[in-house]
């Protein structure tokens, strides 16, 4: 398990120079805002990264996540992934870092996709409903997207999320 470090003590360890800051969120999260100065290694790639550089190989790690539960499942993994170096993480991830008012960069990222599907999917479920009154058949619309969400839940592919993946806005 690694041990945990307050968020202003980490803050102070990396300001002197006694460690680094490697950040385990994906990196559509890191986009939206993280911690100056952190390195970005997705906690699902860290296990083909190399975590020590050669410049820093002997400074301790500070791992984090936004809310540092990824972190403390993932323990064991991350300390592999630290080798012989001194490792550990954040309490309470981004957000207790947030929290204590330590510096945070904000990303330009576009809207989550996720979240993109969700407005979208209400968003014809409800026209749907609603439109039902003035057009029978339009609950059709409702059910369709229904059972798209089942299918998308049961195979992990979604059409919507394909869909609003292309749109003009979330060309990088």
């Amino acid at each position: 398990m690694l041990p945990s470090l307050p968020p202003k003590r980490a803050f102070e360890m990396v300001q002197n120079g006694e460690a680094r800051l490697v950040d385990v969120r994906e990196s559509s999260e890191y986009a939206e805002k993280f911690i100056p100065g952190s390195r970005l290694i997705p906690l699902s790639a860290i296990a083909t990264q190399n975590v020590n550089d050669c410049e820093t190989k002997d400074k301790p790690i500070i791992f984090f996540c936004r809310s540092g539960n990824r972190t403390t499942k993932s323990s064991d993994l991350l300390e592999r992934a630290a080798g012989n170096v001194q490792a550990f993480q954040i309490e309470g991830g981004l957000s207790g870092w947030e929290k204590e008012g330590l510096p945070v960069e904000r990303g330009n990222a576009s809207f989550p996709l996720f979240r993109q599907i969700q407005i979208g999917a209400g968003s014809l479920v409800l026209i749907g409903i609603l439109g039902s009154f003035i057009w029978y058949p339009m609950y059709w619309l409702s059910a369709f997207i229904g059972a798209g969400l089942i299918f998308a839940g049961v195979t992990g592919f979604c059409g919507l999320g394909l869909l609003l993946s292309r749109m003009p806005w979330n060309r990088h």
